[in-house]
């Protein structure tokens, strides 16, 4: 009889430590082995949105919301291959006579038919022309940056409008790129970047100035030549 009563009595404390609650023997405490009341300033932690391996960013470090006049960066990667190959060839024969037959005469007062004595003029002749043209075309380009620029407005349904420019000075020297196109508030990453291919509407130009410019550069004769090619 003895040992089912400490049986029982076993059974009984080890159910009252894992409730929590007071022991029929006077054996009482705020929690058990294996659940520790919460700290109130863990609780508080908690309660605010951290953790003990979580807490939040200060407020100078969370990222902003973009808006206008908010800055990101853009990456250029554009690559574009042409080629064209094309001929032609026109032959031209032509062989034509004129013979003028009636003329008129005008004496002062009226106009009559002039009398030709020697004979009508006529005029005969051949024409041959050929022209044989072949052209062939093979164009690679290839631009290759990273640029900042400025959100300069803000689309009813959400999308951005971004422009940016950059100009260097090395010396005489001197280049300059200007970009500007429209994305979607998507495209942009949470690092602020934005790759070329995700802005519709893209414009780049790219200016150069300085000696190497002037090197290879066409004089107004030769760019009004290859424009109007009047031969």
């Amino acid at each position: 009889m003895s040992h089912g009563l400490f049986a029982a009595a076993i059974l009984s404390l080890t159910a009252a430590l894992a409730l929590g609650q007071p022991s029929a023997f006077g054996v009482g405490q705020e929690g058990n082995l294996f659940a520790q009341p919460v700290a109130p300033a863990a609780a508080a932690a908690n309660a605010g949105g951290g953790g003990w391996l979580y807490q939040p960013l200060p407020p100078e470090s969370q990222p902003r919301p973009l808006a206008e006049q908010s800055i990101v960066t853009v990456l250029v990667d554009y690559r574009s291959v042409t080629l064209s190959e094309g001929s032609g060839e026109s032959i031209k024969t032509g062989i034509y006579n004129a013979a003028l037959t009636d003329w008129i005469k005008f004496d002062g007062e009226d106009l009559y038919p002039a009398p030709q004595r020697r004979g009508d003029p006529t005029v005969a002749g051949q024409l041959n022309s050929q022209l044989r043209a072949e052209t062939e075309l093979e164009q690679r380009e290839a631009l290759t940056f990273e640029m900042a620029a400025t959100i300069v407005d803000i689309r009813p349904n959400g999308n951005l409008v971004l422009e940016g420019w950059r100009r260097v000075v090395i010396n005489e020297e001197v280049w300059m790129v200007y970009l500007s196109g429209e994305t979607a508030r998507e495209s942009i990453g949470p690092d602020r970047r934005v790759r070329d291919s995700s802005i519709a509407h893209l414009e780049i130009k790219k200016f150069e100035e300085g000696l190497v410019r002037d090197g290879y550069a066409r004089g107004w004769l030769t760019r009004w030549y290859g424009k109007f090619k009047p031969f």
